[in-house]
């Protein structure tokens, strides 16, 4: 079973595309992830993102590997957990990537990140650097980050000349980060949306989106991702239950008008909901 409409690829900006909605599984235990994929990879989903933190690429692996869908038509996404209390090394890098592959059971992934700058540590540079040369022998096809700032995003191009094709952030309409986006849109980022659906910590209850979704007669969680979809983002929401997996794709049949758009936006408090970049070390 497929979804009805195809999801549309968005480009990167080393050419190679990624789906604009991907299947998350932050928080989800090993076991119950390859059961979470192998139901979104059988309702159409192509782009799976998972993380070295997250204890889940194995059951990530096992349901890509079973789900007989031919590698090249995946997009994988994993992310270096970039924790240590000493500056991150080339073969401390190379090390962690490749104990990924192994977990992922894959001989490459579409998409490598940086999972949380760490300004206070100074190393990221170091790190980005590994990437670059990640990228080179083609076991990255491509390189990112998460959780970058401004700054940060231009330090890294500057060092290397390479340009993160994405940045992995939180955005919700509650903390929509316009100027973050701004930035991204410049420099030839695509924004991620990390927990696009804020966590569901009020934010599907909120009455002015219930009655957009009235409106449309959709779910207020697919109005929300279909707000990320018209601003270009890239979205990966997360659901472990088949009806959500399923609902959280098809949102290619309706449109948000301009009032949508401008009552969501109004609704932006700058409310983050995870880790402040600027201070987040990982613990």
């Amino acid at each position: 079973m497929t979804s009805v409409h195809p999801v549309p690829n968005v480009t990167l900006s080393d050419g190679n595309v990624v789906p604009q909605v991907g299947f998350g599984v932050w928080q989800v235990p090993d076991d119950d992830t390859y059961t979470a994929v192998t139901s979104a990879l059988s309702i159409g989903y192509r782009s799976i993102d998972t993380a070295a933190i997250y204890g889940n690429e194995v059951g990530t692996g096992r349901a890509i590997a079973s789900s007989g869908i031919p590698r090249d038509e995946l997009f994988v996404t994993t992310k270096l957990w970039n924790n240590a209390a000493q500056p991150w090394t080339r073969d401390g890098v190379f090390f962690e990537f490749e104990a990924s592959l192994d977990r992922l059971g894959l001989d490459y992934v579409d998409l490598y990140l940086i999972h949380w700058p760490r300004p206070m540590r100074d190393d990221y540079r170091a790190i980005w650097r590994a990437f670059t040369e990640l990228k080179s022998d083609g076991r990255a096809r491509s390189i990112g980050v998460s959780n970058f700032q401004p700054a940060q995003l231009r330090t890294i191009i500057d060092d290397t000349g390479v340009v993160p094709v994405v940045n992995q952030v939180e955005v919700h309409p509650d903390f929509a980060q316009s100027e973050l986006r701004a930035v991204h849109a410049e420099l030839g980022i695509v924004t991620e949306a990390w927990s696009p659906l804020g966590q569901g910590k009020g934010l599907l209850d909120d009455p002015v989106l219930a009655r957009i979704a009235d409106k449309h007669q959709r779910s207020t969680a697919q109005v929300v991702l279909r707000w990320h979809l018209q601003l270009g983002t890239v979205v990966i929401p997360k659901s472990v239950t088949p009806y959500r997996i399923r609902q959280n794709i098809e949102l290619f049949d309706f449109e948000l008008d301009a009032d949508d758009l401008a009552v969501i936006a109004g609704l932006d408090a700058g409310n983050r909901l995870g880790g402040d970049p600027a201070t987040f070390d990982m613990g």
